[in-house]
C-alpha cells in the first residue's frame, strides 16, 4: 500500500464513524470513563513529578470530539488546541466543551502527518492516533513536537501495543499496533527519553 493510500483510507473510514463516543471508541464508549480515570492517575503523577511541565498550554492531538479535553484536560490546563483531520468531528467537539469553550485555544484541521506546531506547548497528549502514522510520518512528528515543548515540556503518549514483536495492521481503519520495542526504538532514534510509563488494562463494562 502506499502511502497516500494508507492516508485516504483512513480518512475514508473515519468520515463514516459517528461523532459520538461510541463512534470514536470503535463502539467501546463504556470505557471512556474508565480510561479517563487511568489518564487522570497518570497526568497526577507527571504534574506532581519533581520537574513538573506548566499548565499554560496543552495540544489534544487526534481528538476527534474531544472527549479527552472536555473530561480530563480541560481541568489541568489553561487552554487546550485539537489537532483533529474530521471536520464534523471538530464541529462537535466545541459543542461538547460547551461552557468550558474559553479554554479552547487553535482547533487545527489536519492529519498529523501534514501538522507542525507553531507554538510552545506543555503538555503535548497523544491517545490512540500514533498509529495513524507511518513510521516515517511518526518520527518527523516527534521530531517537530520535541522542539515545540516549553521548558519541563513533555509529550505523553497513551496507545494499544501488540504482545507479539511484529506490526499489526488493521484494514478497517487503516491503522498500525506497533510492539514497544519499536515504539522505544522510535523514541532512541528522536533522542527522546522516557520519564515515566504505565499499563492500562481494558477492563470493559
Amino acid at each position: 500500500m502506499t502511502e497516500k493510500d494508507f492516508y485516504k483510507k483512513a480518512a475514508i473510514y473515519w468520515a463514516n464513524v459517528p461523532a459520538t463516543i461510541d463512534g470514536v471508541l470503535g463502539g467501546f464508549g463504556s470505557f471512556s470513563d474508565i480510561d479517563i480515570d487511568e489518564s487522570r492517575a497518570f497526568l497526577n503523577k507527571v504534574l506532581s513529578s519533581a520537574n513538573p511541565p506548566a499548565t499554560k498550554l496543552a495540544l489534544d492531538c487526534g481528538a476527534g470530539i474531544g472527549r479527552v479535553t472536555k473530561h480530563l484536560l480541560i481541568h489541568y490546563f489553561d487552554k487546550i488546541d485539537l489537532v483533529e483531520p474530521d471536520l464534523k468531528f471538530i464541529t462537535e467537539a466545541k459543542i461538547n466543551i460547551g461552557d468550558d469553550v474559553t479554554k479552547l485555544g487553535t482547533l487545527y484541521q489536519t492529519g498529523l502527518q501534514n501538522f507542525r506546531p507553531h507554538k510552545n506547548y506543555d503538555v503535548i497528549w497523544c491517545q490512540w492516533v500514533l498509529g495513524h502514522l507511518n513510521d516515517s510520518d511518526l518520527i518527523k512528528f516527534l521530531n517537530q513536537s520535541k522542539e515545540a515543548l516549553s521548558k519541563n515540556g513533555l509529550i505523553i503518549i497513551k496507545e494499544n501495543i501488540t504482545t507479539s514483536k511484529e506490526v499489526e495492521y488493521d484494514e478497517d481503519d487503516s491503522s498500525v499496533t506497533r510492539p514497544l520495542e519499536l515504539m522505544t526504538k522510535i523514541f532512541d532514534q528522536v533522542n527522546l527519553r522516557i520519564i515515566h510509563s504505565d499499563i492500562q488494562l481494558l477492563y470493559l463494562l
